[in-house]
């Protein structure tokens, strides 16, 4: 990517869902031109802009970051084949803690032990393993930005910012179970969400006024999260690594508040197993990932061990599979069943 491409995934992930106009108005450029890049980007796999989904809708049971061991030699081997599984949702390689790092998401809470006690562990090829049950997430992908517009270019893109309520994953569902054709929608914002009302309702068969009622419910509930999906690397962020934590009780949520804010933080959870916190970060170099653990880290009170992985080659993330950093079509392999549908 050359530095404009860098420019409009910054305004896009601040703004995912900003028309045309409006991003070339940020980046000094055309709308053609960007409707060019971003085509482009988008065709040739280097980005998607996907809409995150609510736990609510997905599934009762909450995620596990799963550790795996395999036999000797046959690491990539079991990657590929959990990256088959529908209820895996992230599958990459790693060295650290394990051979490969997982994130399990069960389709439903009945099924996450016979999946983590049977299925899983009997992939060919898996030797070990071991998980860590997602209690709350701290911050999510879709909070991930790089740091290279003004203030007062990401001003200008404030109007075309969706708007997400502060709340733990599954509050949406507070709201009322989801109608079929809000399941429909949401599947359609999965796959692009920055598909208008208009292609909406010519999807759906309905009026444009009420494709465009049903996409900003979902979008003002929080029920789908609109984010750029793009391998950290294609942005300058050529180390990725999974940090767990273990921190004192009466210190965890100020260190789960700190790592959320730092500007590595992809994804940060507050965890029940081996450890207290996981921090997945996106880092340019080693000695930008050494500064990290050597000075923010240890300013951190209350931090008892630090382990690290370093995810050596991502092949599935969010569902959606990728071969040398380049994302294949965006699908979700199951929704919630106890949802009503048309």
């Amino acid at each position: 990517m050359d530095e404009l491409d860098l420019d409009l995934v910054a305004a896009l992930q601040y703004a995912p869902r900003a028309p045309s106009s409006a991003l070339a108005e940020v980046l000094d450029s055309s709308p053609s031109t960007v409707g060019r890049r971003l085509q482009r980007l988008q065709t040739s796999g280097q980005l998607r802009v996907v809409g995150q989904l609510d736990w609510s809708l997905v599934s009762d049971a909450h995620p596990r970051h799963m550790w795996l061991h395999a036999e000797s030699g046959r690491a990539v081997e079991v990657a590929r084949r959990l990256a088959r599984m529908p209820e895996v949702q992230l599958v990459a390689l790693s060295s650290g803690r394990a051979d490969i790092y997982c994130v399990v998401h069960p389709s439903e809470r009945t099924r996450a032990t016979e999946l983590l006690t049977t299925e899983i562990p009997s992939v060919e090829g898996v030797r070990a393993g071991q998980s860590d049950l997602v209690l709350r997430p701290i911050t999510r992908a879709d909070a991930w930005t790089l740091d290279r517009l003004p203030p007062e270019r990401l001003e200008a893109l404030r109007p075309y910012r969706t708007h997400v309520p502060e709340q733990d994953d599954g509050a949406a569902a507070a709201s009322g179970p989801l109608t079929g054709d809000e399941i429909e929608v949401a599947g359609i914002l999965h796959a692009d969400a920055r598909t208008g009302s208009g292609d909406v309702a010519r999807e759906l068969g309905v009026s444009q006024s009420t494709a465009y009622r049903l996409v900003q419910s979902l979008l003002e509930r929080g029920v789908v999260r609109p984010r750029v999906e793009v391998e950290p690397e294609r942005l300058g962020m050529h180390l990725e690594v999974i940090l767990s934590l273990t921190v004192r009780p009466g210190a965890i949520a100020h260190v789960a508040e700190k790592l959320a804010s730092h500007p590595s933080a992809r994804y940060v959870s507050v965890v029940a197993g081996e450890v207290s916190l996981i921090h997945h970060g996106a880092f340019r170099d080693e000695r930008e990932l050494g500064r990290f653990i050597t000075e923010d880290l240890a300013a951190l009170p209350g931090v008892a061990d630090v382990r690290s992985s370093v995810l050596l080659e991502v092949l599935r993330r969010y569902w959606i599979d990728r071969a040398d950093g380049l994302l294949g079509e965006a699908s979700l392999p199951f929704t919630r069943k106890d949802r009503p549908r048309r």
